[in-house]
């Protein structure tokens, strides 16, 4: 695992029922993977069940993009890292890294979240004791270089000429 990321995630196993007829993890549960190692980095910026239940508030998923990197299979265990890439006062941009536990790559993946005010819904301000670990979250994070998979376009790359 040589991503520099100061947060990974606790180790996942791939379960059978997320095996596809083609013997590997179905794309689906790819997201699953990284949306359960994302719930672990965000509840270091104050999100969560309690924070829904107790507060109100949530976070929606505007968009993500993964690029499927290596085959996943039954029983493989994994870890996710995420790095946040910048926020403002009511959205956070991030990236993910989804690693088998002998150390290699699966996926990565780029989000763009979105803080919610369950009432509406509609997207709301953090609470200032949540903007202050999403700030905190954001300085611990702003050394690390933007990973060159970032912001890319999806498309068929055809050569010039």
């Amino acid at each position: 695992m040589t991503t520099a990321t100061p947060f990974m995630s606790s180790l996942q196993e791939v379960l059978p029922e997320w095996i596809d007829y083609n013997g590997h993890l179905n794309m689906a549960y790819y997201n699953v993977l990284f949306d359960r190692g994302a719930d672990e980095a965000f509840a270091q910026m104050g999100f969560g069940p309690e924070y829904a239940a107790e507060r109100k508030m949530t976070t929606y998923s505007a968009e993500f993009h993964v690029r499927y990197l290596r085959e996943l299979h039954e029983g493989d265990k994994v870890r996710v890292a995420f790095q946040l890439l910048d926020a403002d006062d009511k959205r956070f941009h991030f990236c993910q890294w989804l690693y088998h536990e002998d150390g290699w790559l699966s996926a990565t993946g780029e989000g763009l979240g979105l803080h919610i005010d369950m009432s509406g819904p509609r997207v709301a301000p953090y609470p200032q004791d949540v903007a202050d670990k999403v700030a905190a979250l954001k300085e611990a994070h702003a050394g690390l270089p933007i990973p060159d998979f970032v912001g890319k376009p999806i498309g068929i790359r055809r050569k010039s000429g």
